[in-house]
């Protein structure tokens, strides 16, 4: 029996170091993403998504000659150590690696985007790749697409179990002394340095008419940045959670739904005895999740089997178990 285990065990190596790759590499995959939206879309325009990076975006606009990563490299590194020290965090390679990628990631992408070092500390966007990428006209735009490479990016950093540090640490450390929730405390970092990106970049680039202008608003693309970075982070690590919740309960065996359950969809369902708090009478109720896509097939069904059954379709915000996703570990995490 010893030796059975001991080969399945050999037999599986490969597999789990296959996995310890492909996990480190989704890690420097989601950095570099992460890096693309901030100096393609973010920076140049003076768009400040809160956080660590939109901190260091403020600061190169007081210091052009210092990199928006090299910034990050000053934040990351002090709140590492906060870390450890104020929150006792055991911090996994993981998350060091990716903090400090990230900036150096950065910092190559730009070098390599702008051909002198004039543009560089200016961050000008005319001179990006040669001005192919210019969109300075489209704001909105830019704004969008570069939350949504931001927070796919951030999203498979963290499907990966790592973090890129920055304002999570403050918002534990807020939480832990200043017993504010977590949540509040990452909106309220958020906020401080958009106030700070408004006051100290001077309202900078906001308007297509004319960008050499002060516009205030900067200010709602960062806020928009802020909420899409967020809802993709969301979407990346949980997915769309559009599954659908039924119950359904009629007077007849429904033999032929169970079938379809079991066989057409692939599905199981809990069967429960149920009786009319009216009639008293005896009842079969089904209780069952499916994906949005199916929910048309189900209704469908029970109009065959039982015109008049009684039913109810609901959102399950979450559902896990076998066919569906595993229960989060002991510190798993989550982005809401």
């Amino acid at each position: 029996m010893k030796k059975i285990l001991y080969i399945l065990k050999q037999a599986c190596k490969p597999a789990y170091k296959l996995d310890w790759w492909a996990s480190w590499g989704n890690i420097l995959a989601g950095c570099t993403i992460l890096a693309t939206g901030f100096v393609f879309f973010i920076n140049p325009y003076n768009i400040i998504p809160g956080g660590v990076y939109g901190a260091s975006i403020v600061l190169h606009n007081l210091f052009p000659s210092i990199q928006v990563g090299t910034f990050g490299y000053m934040f990351d590194v002090p709140l590492l150590i906060l870390s450890v020290a104020l929150l006792g965090t055991k911090l996994g390679a993981r998350t060091i690696v990716a903090a400090m990628i990230t900036p150096l990631i950065m910092n190559v992408m730009s070098q390599l985007v702008y051909p002198t070092q004039k543009a560089l500390e200016q961050l000008d966007p005319s001179q990006l790749l040669g001005g192919c990428m210019n969109m300075t006209d489209h704001l909105m735009l830019t704004c969008i697409i570069g939350a949504t490479v931001i927070g796919l990016g951030s999203g498979i950093v963290v499907r990966n179990q790592a973090t890129t540090g920055g304002s999570d640490i403050i918002g534990m450390i807020l939480q832990k002394y200043c017993h504010i929730r977590f949540s509040n405390a990452i909106l309220l970092i958020d906020a401080t340095v958009v106030c700070f990106g408004l006051i100290v970049i001077g309202f900078g680039v906001g308007s297509a008419d004319d960008v050499d202008q002060a516009s205030w608003l900067l200010s709602f693309y960062s806020l928009i940045s802020i909420f899409v970075i967020s809802r993709v982070i969301a979407y990346v690590i949980n997915g769309a959670k559009d599954d659908k919740l039924l119950f359904v309960i009629s007077d007849k065996k429904m033999v032929e739904l169970h079938r379809f359950i079991l066989k057409d969809l692939d599905r199981t369902a809990t069967y429960i005895k149920s009786s009319g708090l009216y009639t008293g009478a005896e009842k079969e109720m089904l209780f069952l999740v499916v994906s949005h896509k199916e929910v048309t097939g189900v209704k469908l069904k029970i109009k065959e089997v039982d015109p008049c059954a009684f039913v109810v379709v609901t959102d399950a915000y979450d559902t896990f178990g076998e066919g569906w996703k595993q229960l989060p570990s002991v510190g798993e995490i989550q982005p809401e």
